[in-house]
Protein backbone atom coordinates (compact mmCIF):
# COMPACT_ATOMS: atom_id res chain seq x y z
CA UNK A 1 0.00 0.00 0.00
CA UNK A 2 1.16 3.42 -0.97
CA UNK A 3 1.57 6.88 1.09
CA UNK A 4 -1.39 8.44 -1.26
CA UNK A 5 -4.03 5.23 -0.27
CA UNK A 6 -2.79 4.86 2.96
CA UNK A 7 -3.76 9.23 3.08
CA UNK A 8 -7.00 8.03 1.56
CA UNK A 9 -7.78 5.75 4.24
CA UNK A 10 -7.12 8.05 7.13
CA UNK A 11 -9.41 11.02 5.64
CA UNK A 12 -11.87 8.58 4.82
CA UNK A 13 -12.13 7.16 8.41
CA UNK A 14 -11.80 10.91 9.75
CA UNK A 15 -14.95 11.80 7.44
CA UNK A 16 -16.90 8.97 8.21
CA UNK A 17 -15.92 8.99 11.94
CA UNK A 18 -17.18 12.65 11.87
CA UNK A 19 -20.18 11.54 9.97
CA UNK A 20 -21.11 8.89 12.41
CA UNK A 21 -20.74 11.00 15.34
CA UNK A 22 -22.72 13.65 14.12
CA UNK A 23 -25.65 11.34 13.13
CA UNK A 24 -25.13 9.85 16.69
CA UNK A 25 -25.73 13.03 18.55
CA UNK A 26 -29.38 13.90 16.72
CA UNK A 27 -30.02 10.74 17.08
CA UNK A 28 -28.77 6.90 18.18
CA UNK A 29 -30.41 5.02 15.78
CA UNK A 30 -29.19 7.19 12.99
CA UNK A 31 -25.85 6.87 13.94
CA UNK A 32 -26.59 3.30 13.57
CA UNK A 33 -26.69 3.38 9.99
CA UNK A 34 -24.51 5.41 9.32
CA UNK A 35 -21.88 3.21 10.92
CA UNK A 36 -23.36 0.73 8.70
CA UNK A 37 -23.04 2.56 5.40
CA UNK A 38 -19.72 3.40 6.53
CA UNK A 39 -18.53 -0.18 6.76
CA UNK A 40 -20.33 -1.33 4.03
CA UNK A 41 -18.64 1.31 1.73
CA UNK A 42 -15.67 0.29 3.44
CA UNK A 43 -15.98 -2.97 2.33
CA UNK A 44 -16.75 -1.93 -1.13
CA UNK A 45 -13.76 0.13 -1.67
CA UNK A 46 -11.70 -2.76 -0.36
CA UNK A 47 -12.89 -4.96 -2.71
CA UNK A 48 -12.41 -3.04 -5.84
CA UNK A 49 -8.69 -1.65 -4.55
CA UNK A 50 -7.93 -5.59 -4.24
CA UNK A 51 -9.20 -6.23 -7.47
CA UNK A 52 -7.43 -3.29 -8.81
CA UNK A 53 -4.43 -4.24 -7.20
CA UNK A 54 -4.57 -7.88 -8.85
CA UNK A 55 -5.29 -6.26 -12.08
CA UNK A 56 -1.72 -4.46 -11.53
CA UNK A 57 0.32 -6.99 -10.45
CA UNK A 58 -0.86 -9.13 -13.67
CA UNK A 59 0.06 -6.07 -15.95
CA UNK A 60 3.56 -5.85 -14.28
CA UNK A 61 3.97 -9.94 -14.72
CA UNK A 62 3.00 -9.69 -17.95
CA UNK A 63 5.45 -6.56 -18.82
CA UNK A 64 8.45 -8.70 -16.91
CA UNK A 65 7.85 -11.75 -19.20
CA UNK A 66 7.99 -9.41 -22.08
CA UNK A 67 11.11 -7.68 -20.77
CA UNK A 68 12.64 -11.70 -20.39
CA UNK A 69 11.66 -12.13 -24.11
CA UNK A 70 8.51 -13.85 -24.02
CA UNK A 71 6.69 -13.77 -27.47
CA UNK A 72 2.94 -14.83 -26.76
CA UNK A 73 1.59 -12.26 -24.19
CA UNK A 74 -2.03 -11.02 -24.32
CA UNK A 75 -2.81 -7.40 -23.00
CA UNK A 76 -5.76 -7.41 -24.18
CA UNK A 77 -7.78 -8.37 -21.15
CA UNK A 78 -7.51 -5.09 -19.10
CA UNK A 79 -11.03 -3.20 -19.60
CA UNK A 80 -10.68 -0.76 -16.93
CA UNK A 81 -10.59 2.79 -18.40
CA UNK A 82 -6.72 4.18 -16.81
CA UNK A 83 -5.43 0.58 -16.54
CA UNK A 84 -6.51 -0.23 -20.15
CA UNK A 85 -4.82 2.60 -21.79
CA UNK A 86 -2.05 1.78 -20.01
CA UNK A 87 -1.72 -1.73 -21.11
CA UNK A 88 -2.48 -0.46 -24.76
CA UNK A 89 0.49 1.82 -24.62
CA UNK A 90 2.69 -0.66 -23.14
CA UNK A 91 1.27 -3.06 -25.99
CA UNK A 92 2.65 -0.41 -28.48
CA UNK A 93 5.86 -0.01 -26.94
CA UNK A 94 5.99 -3.96 -27.15
CA UNK A 95 5.45 -4.04 -30.87
CA UNK A 96 7.98 -0.85 -31.16
CA UNK A 97 10.64 -2.41 -29.26
CA UNK A 98 10.48 -6.15 -31.24
CA UNK A 99 10.25 -4.65 -34.49
CA UNK A 100 13.19 -2.56 -33.53
CA UNK A 101 15.20 -5.19 -32.01
CA UNK A 102 14.16 -7.33 -34.99
CA UNK A 103 15.83 -4.50 -37.10
CA UNK A 104 19.12 -4.79 -34.74
CA UNK A 105 19.72 -7.91 -35.22
CA UNK A 106 19.06 -7.93 -39.17
CA UNK A 107 21.84 -4.99 -39.57
CA UNK A 108 23.87 -7.05 -37.10
CA UNK A 109 23.99 -9.68 -39.89
CA UNK A 110 23.98 -7.45 -42.36
CA UNK A 111 27.61 -5.90 -41.09
CA UNK A 112 29.05 -9.16 -40.21
CA UNK A 113 28.17 -10.30 -43.67
CA UNK A 114 29.45 -7.30 -45.30
CA UNK A 115 32.58 -7.53 -42.86
CA UNK A 116 33.77 -11.10 -44.19
CA UNK A 117 32.89 -10.29 -48.09
CA UNK A 118 35.05 -6.86 -47.11
CA UNK A 119 37.93 -9.06 -45.83
CA UNK A 120 37.34 -11.83 -48.19
CA UNK A 121 37.67 -8.67 -51.17
CA UNK A 122 40.93 -7.70 -49.74
CA UNK A 123 42.44 -10.53 -49.01
CA UNK A 124 42.28 -11.76 -52.98
CA UNK A 125 44.49 -8.57 -53.99
CA UNK A 126 46.85 -8.79 -50.91
CA UNK A 127 47.79 -12.50 -51.54
CA UNK A 128 48.27 -11.86 -55.51
CA UNK A 129 50.73 -8.67 -54.04
CA UNK A 130 52.78 -10.75 -51.79
CA UNK A 131 53.24 -13.42 -54.58
CA UNK A 132 54.33 -10.51 -56.97
CA UNK A 133 56.98 -9.70 -54.22
CA UNK A 134 57.97 -12.80 -54.29
CA UNK A 135 58.61 -12.80 -57.86
CA UNK A 136 59.99 -9.75 -57.82
CA UNK A 137 62.69 -10.78 -55.19
CA UNK A 138 64.00 -13.29 -57.84
CA UNK A 139 67.49 -11.62 -59.29
CA UNK A 140 66.61 -13.13 -62.72
CA UNK A 141 63.63 -11.18 -62.92
CA UNK A 142 64.23 -8.94 -66.14
CA UNK A 143 63.50 -5.30 -66.54
CA UNK A 144 60.69 -5.91 -68.87
CA UNK A 145 58.83 -8.28 -66.05
CA UNK A 146 60.14 -6.45 -63.17
CA UNK A 147 57.97 -3.41 -65.03
CA UNK A 148 55.07 -6.01 -66.11
CA UNK A 149 55.13 -6.98 -62.17
CA UNK A 150 55.08 -3.53 -60.79
CA UNK A 151 52.16 -2.17 -63.04
CA UNK A 152 49.88 -5.39 -62.26
CA UNK A 153 51.03 -4.22 -58.32
CA UNK A 154 49.79 -1.18 -59.29
CA UNK A 155 46.45 -1.79 -61.09
CA UNK A 156 45.69 -4.24 -57.85
CA UNK A 157 46.11 -0.89 -55.39
CA UNK A 158 43.94 1.05 -57.45
CA UNK A 159 41.12 -1.24 -57.36
CA UNK A 160 41.92 -2.09 -53.51
CA UNK A 161 41.85 2.61 -53.04
CA UNK A 162 38.51 2.47 -55.06
CA UNK A 163 37.01 -0.89 -52.83
CA UNK A 164 37.92 1.52 -49.38
CA UNK A 165 36.75 4.91 -50.62
CA UNK A 166 33.21 3.30 -51.95
CA UNK A 167 32.67 1.58 -48.90
CA UNK A 168 33.61 4.76 -46.71
CA UNK A 169 31.50 7.02 -48.87
CA UNK A 170 28.69 4.09 -48.87
CA UNK A 171 28.68 4.29 -44.84
CA UNK A 172 28.82 7.68 -44.64
CA UNK A 173 25.53 7.85 -47.00
CA UNK A 174 23.89 4.63 -44.86
CA UNK A 175 24.96 6.99 -41.46
CA UNK A 176 23.53 10.35 -42.93
CA UNK A 177 26.89 12.50 -42.81
CA UNK A 178 26.80 13.78 -46.48
CA UNK A 179 24.96 16.83 -47.45
CA UNK A 180 23.77 16.60 -50.68
CA UNK A 181 23.51 19.78 -53.22
CA UNK A 182 20.74 20.24 -55.57
CA UNK A 183 22.59 22.16 -58.00
CA UNK A 184 21.10 23.08 -61.64
CA UNK A 185 23.20 20.48 -63.52
CA UNK A 186 23.46 20.40 -67.86
CA UNK A 187 23.24 16.82 -68.69
CA UNK A 188 25.67 17.85 -71.35
CA UNK A 189 28.30 18.17 -67.90
CA UNK A 190 27.16 15.07 -66.60
CA UNK A 191 27.86 12.98 -69.18
CA UNK A 192 31.02 14.61 -70.02
CA UNK A 193 32.68 14.29 -66.43
CA UNK A 194 31.60 10.94 -65.88
CA UNK A 195 33.09 9.63 -69.48
CA UNK A 196 35.86 11.05 -69.31
CA UNK A 197 37.70 8.49 -66.64
CA UNK A 198 36.59 5.95 -68.54
CA UNK A 199 37.58 7.52 -72.20
CA UNK A 200 41.00 5.76 -72.41
CA UNK A 201 39.58 1.92 -71.24
CA UNK A 202 36.83 2.44 -73.82
CA UNK A 203 39.15 3.78 -76.58
CA UNK A 204 41.26 0.18 -75.87
CA UNK A 205 38.06 -1.84 -76.37
CA UNK A 206 37.17 0.20 -78.99
CA UNK A 207 33.97 0.36 -77.74
CA UNK A 208 32.27 3.24 -79.35
CA UNK A 209 29.68 5.59 -77.17
CA UNK A 210 26.70 7.10 -78.70
CA UNK A 211 25.09 10.00 -76.91
CA UNK A 212 21.60 11.22 -77.60
CA UNK A 213 20.93 14.28 -76.02
CA UNK A 214 19.07 16.98 -78.35
CA UNK A 215 17.41 19.62 -75.92
CA UNK A 216 20.44 19.43 -73.25
CA UNK A 217 17.83 19.32 -69.88
CA UNK A 218 18.93 20.66 -66.59
CA UNK A 219 18.52 18.46 -63.56
CA UNK A 220 18.86 19.04 -60.06
CA UNK A 221 21.60 17.02 -57.66
CA UNK A 222 25.10 17.21 -56.79
CA UNK A 223 27.39 17.09 -59.21
CA UNK A 224 30.10 15.11 -57.93
CA UNK A 225 27.89 12.62 -56.73
CA UNK A 226 25.95 12.09 -59.10
CA UNK A 227 29.01 12.04 -62.19
CA UNK A 228 30.63 9.35 -59.60
CA UNK A 229 27.06 7.14 -59.51
CA UNK A 230 26.70 7.39 -62.99
CA UNK A 231 30.21 6.49 -64.11
CA UNK A 232 29.83 3.52 -62.07
CA UNK A 233 27.14 2.53 -64.28
CA UNK A 234 29.03 3.04 -67.46
CA UNK A 235 32.10 1.34 -65.82
CA UNK A 236 29.98 -1.46 -65.31
CA UNK A 237 28.49 -1.39 -69.21
CA UNK A 238 31.93 -1.23 -70.37
CA UNK A 239 33.02 -3.92 -68.36
CA UNK A 240 30.42 -6.27 -69.88
CA UNK A 241 30.07 -4.92 -73.05
CA UNK A 242 32.94 -7.03 -75.88
CA UNK A 243 35.30 -5.04 -77.74
CA UNK A 244 33.93 -3.23 -80.68
CA UNK A 245 30.84 -2.91 -79.13
CA UNK A 246 28.82 0.34 -77.80
CA UNK A 247 27.21 2.16 -75.35
CA UNK A 248 24.42 4.30 -75.90
CA UNK A 249 23.04 7.01 -73.41
CA UNK A 250 19.57 8.54 -73.97
CA UNK A 251 18.52 11.73 -72.03
CA UNK A 252 14.37 12.15 -71.82
CA UNK A 253 12.99 14.94 -69.97
CA UNK A 254 9.30 16.03 -68.94
CA UNK A 255 7.48 17.52 -66.57
CA UNK A 256 7.67 14.78 -64.11
CA UNK A 257 11.45 13.74 -64.22
CA UNK A 258 15.19 13.86 -66.43
CA UNK A 259 15.87 10.65 -67.77
CA UNK A 260 19.16 8.92 -68.53
CA UNK A 261 19.15 5.79 -70.01
CA UNK A 262 22.32 3.80 -70.28
CA UNK A 263 22.65 0.48 -73.17
CA UNK A 264 25.16 -1.45 -73.61
CA UNK A 265 25.56 -4.21 -76.71
CA UNK A 266 26.66 -7.18 -74.39
CA UNK A 267 25.24 -10.21 -73.56
CA UNK A 268 22.85 -8.97 -70.70
CA UNK A 269 22.04 -9.89 -67.40
CA UNK A 270 20.67 -13.61 -65.73
CA UNK A 271 17.66 -13.75 -65.14
CA UNK A 272 18.35 -14.55 -61.53
CA UNK A 273 20.63 -12.29 -61.21
CA UNK A 274 18.07 -9.10 -62.23
CA UNK A 275 16.31 -9.11 -58.58
CA UNK A 276 19.78 -8.93 -56.94
CA UNK A 277 21.76 -6.54 -59.16
CA UNK A 278 22.01 -3.36 -56.96
CA UNK A 279 22.24 -5.51 -53.73
CA UNK A 280 25.77 -4.82 -51.72
CA UNK A 281 28.31 -7.62 -52.47
CA UNK A 282 25.90 -9.25 -54.38
CA UNK A 283 28.18 -11.36 -57.21
CA UNK A 284 26.16 -13.52 -59.56
CA UNK A 285 27.17 -15.98 -61.46
CA UNK A 286 28.47 -14.45 -64.91
CA UNK A 287 27.20 -10.69 -64.59
CA UNK A 288 29.65 -9.48 -61.44
CA UNK A 289 32.42 -12.16 -61.37
CA UNK A 290 35.13 -9.40 -62.20
CA UNK A 291 33.63 -6.68 -59.82
CA UNK A 292 33.02 -6.40 -56.01
CA UNK A 293 29.64 -6.10 -55.87
CA UNK A 294 29.01 -2.40 -54.41
CA UNK A 295 29.99 -0.30 -57.65
CA UNK A 296 25.88 -0.81 -58.53
CA UNK A 297 24.99 -0.49 -55.06
CA UNK A 298 26.63 2.76 -54.36
CA UNK A 299 25.39 4.71 -57.63
CA UNK A 300 21.42 3.48 -56.38
CA UNK A 301 22.64 4.69 -53.35
CA UNK A 302 23.07 7.77 -54.02
CA UNK A 303 20.61 8.70 -56.33
CA UNK A 304 17.68 7.17 -54.02
CA UNK A 305 19.50 9.68 -51.44
CA UNK A 306 18.85 12.57 -54.07
CA UNK A 307 15.09 11.16 -54.37
CA UNK A 308 15.52 9.70 -57.66
CA UNK A 309 15.76 6.48 -59.30
CA UNK A 310 17.64 3.86 -60.66
CA UNK A 311 16.37 0.15 -62.12
CA UNK A 312 17.76 -2.15 -64.71
CA UNK A 313 16.23 -4.17 -67.10
CA UNK A 314 17.59 -6.41 -70.15
CA UNK A 315 17.38 -4.56 -73.74
CA UNK A 316 15.93 -6.19 -76.56
CA UNK A 317 17.90 -7.93 -78.25
CA UNK A 318 20.30 -8.33 -75.69
CA UNK A 319 22.40 -6.31 -73.75
CA UNK A 320 21.89 -4.23 -70.16
CA UNK A 321 20.05 -0.78 -69.75
CA UNK A 322 19.76 1.44 -66.48
CA UNK A 323 17.18 3.70 -66.21
CA UNK A 324 17.97 6.59 -63.89
CA UNK A 325 15.28 9.01 -63.45
CA UNK A 326 16.12 12.26 -61.76
CA UNK A 327 12.00 13.60 -60.27
CA UNK A 328 12.15 17.17 -60.50
CA UNK A 329 9.18 17.00 -57.43
CA UNK A 330 9.47 15.52 -54.19
CA UNK A 331 6.07 13.66 -53.09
Amino acid sequence: MNTQEKLQIILSAVIGAAAVAGCAFFHPAAGIVAAAACLIYAAIAAFFRAKRHDTIRQLCDDTSRILRGAEQISLNSFDEGELSILASEIRKMTVQIREQNRALQQEKTFLKEAMEDMSHQLRTPLTSMMLLIEIMRSPELSRQQTAETLQEMLALLTRMQWLIETLLNLSRLDAGAVRLQSDDIPCSRLLRDALEPLSVALELKNITTEIRNADDPVLKGDLPYLTEAIGNILKNCMEHTPEGGSITIAVSDNAIYTGICITDSGAGIAQEDLPHIFERFYRGSEFSKNGYGIGLSYARKIVTAMHGSLQCRNAEPHGAQFDLRMYKTVV
